[in-house]
């Protein structure tokens, strides 16, 4: 038999190797999404140096990488108004992307239920920088994370990074688990769930953006308009689209649109899974087309669209859920619904059930004839199970399925972002683990930092 020929195997024996050490930091967040930014920002106002990890060139996950260019979140409808409800080191960001003519004013969104704030992409890389920066964190760009070294059973040591550089170990004290996929939770033996991607796993979208919109054409609400149109195409048996309710709403200028209207799956029509490279890769493919598919649609078929082109597509496709940790308490479908409250809350979530199921968006919200329209996001959440020194936020943190399409959006990740980092300081200042703080110390840094934790009327 040839070399050629023979079996080989299915594995291969790496030498060993000794790891160079980057830097050691007080504080090391993962994933420079909104969760991160507000660790990293927080932690590092509290005097404590503070690396963040980001894979890409830029920070704002799903809002820059994703192209989601919108924050869902921020505001909630409380007893039938509408308010804003996240606040703390968001008011800043918001300041700084509004002085940067980046951020648009708040608009009715899910059949005029809750309020969302597009903002200019562009302009959120620049005020995320500049917010991270200006605390004293240190970003480290094109850095990906890709393991974990402990330094004993219940203690990390330090996060392994690969980037053009090379393979290096940061080290730190206190870790933040920003990653979305709670990778750094699952390397760490933290316990976690995943939903089944049949009836389970929220699905992806790929989010685009559309220019040369003649508004005026266009007329009033013409999302509604493109809506419509794809009904009747699909009762006219003339065309399919993957998902129902599409949303395409315009930007800071009306001449440029977002559209968030694909869905994406396996052949055998589960969900992608965002922590598989293959079906990531299908995913991509699959989303492309379905892009193009539905421009060609809207473009042929709106008013005021006849001379629009697709002027971006988002760097990578848009993932909802993959782990999240069980903590020393999930958050329920029920707590969201209820507007439950919690002794040792840190901030709130406001916005309602959005479960991407296939083919179309399920929404469901507080019950009552006029609920208060949030529930309290608690401490215990952000805790993982059996790892001193890391805190879990965004949407991987301890939450239910159900409960996490709703708290998953971008302002209960500002504030899950800013409480962790702020309770990394705590931890540090007290030489506490970091399920062993002074809550009531923490909530009382919180607010006096300006963030609504829900104890009182916003």
């Amino acid at each position: 038999m040839s070399p050629a020929e023979r079996p080989r195997p299915a594995t291969v024996t790496e030498p060993a190797r000794t790891t160079p050490v980057y830097g050691e930091f007080d504080v090391v967040v993962v994933g420079g999404g909104p969760a991160g930014i507000m660790a990293a920002t927080a932690a590092a106002r509290a005097g404590h140096s503070v690396i963040l990890l980001e894979r890409y060139g830029f920070l704002g996950g799903a809002g820059t990488a994703g192209g989601l260019s919108t924050f869902c979140g921020l505001h909630a409808k409380v007893y039938g108004e509408h308010r804003r409800v996240i606040h703390g080191l968001a008011d800043e960001l918001l300041e700084r992307l509004a002085k940067l003519d980046g951020l648009s004013e708040p608009h009715l969104t899910i059949n005029d239920g809750i309020l969302a704030q597009a903002f200019d992409i562009s302009a959120y890389k620049i005020a995320a920088d500049e917010l991270v920066t200006g605390s004293g964190a240190r970003p480290l760009f094109h850095a990906t994370a890709v393991g974990v070294v402990m330094g004993d059973d219940d203690t990390l040591d330090a996060v392994l990074i690969e980037s053009k550089s090379g393979r290096a170990a940061v080290r730190g004290r206190v870790f933040v688990d920003a990653s979305g996929d709670a990778d750094v939770s699952a390397w760490a033996g933290v316990t976690y769930e995943k939903s089944p991607g049949h009836d389970g796993m929220l699905y992806p979208s790929l989010m685009f953006r559309i220019n040369g919109v003649d508004a005026r054409a266009a007329g009033e609400a013409p999302w509604r308009t493109v809506e419509r149109l794809m009904e009747e195409a699909e009762r006219a048996g003339t065309h399919t689209f993957p998902r129902k309710k599409p949303i395409v709403r315009p930007q800071r200028n009306p001449l440029e649109w977002r559209a968030n209207l694909t869905q994406l799956s396996n052949p055998d029509g589960s969900a992608i899974d965002g922590t598989d490279v293959d079906q990531l890769t299908h995913g991509e493919l699959q989303g492309r087309q379905q892009v193009l598919d539905a421009f060609t649609f809207i473009r042929d078929r709106t008013p005021g669209f006849g001379d629009s082109y697709i002027v971006d597509l988002a760097p990578q496709i848009g993932i909802r859920e993959t782990r999240r940790i069980v903590g020393r308490y999930q958050l329920t479908e029920d707590d969201v619904r209820d507007c439950a409250d919690f002794p040792d809350t840190i901030g709130v979530n406001g916005w309602p059930i959005e479960a991407h199921v296939s083919g179309t968006v399920e929404f469901r919200w507080p019950r009552g004839e006029n609920p208060r329209g949030y529930n309290q996001l608690p401490f215990r959440m952000l805790v993982p199970d059996r790892i001193r020194n890391l805190y879990v936020a965004g949407r991987c943190a301890s939450m239910t399925h159900d409960a996490q399409s709703a708290a998953r959006v971008t302002g209960p990740c500002f504030a899950m972002g800013e409480a962790a980092g702020t309770a990394a300081g705590l931890a540090l200042s007290s030489g506490a683990d970091c399920g062993a703080i002074d809550v009531a110390e923490l909530q009382r840094r919180l607010e006096r930092g300006g963030a609504f934790l829900g104890r009182e009327a916003s």
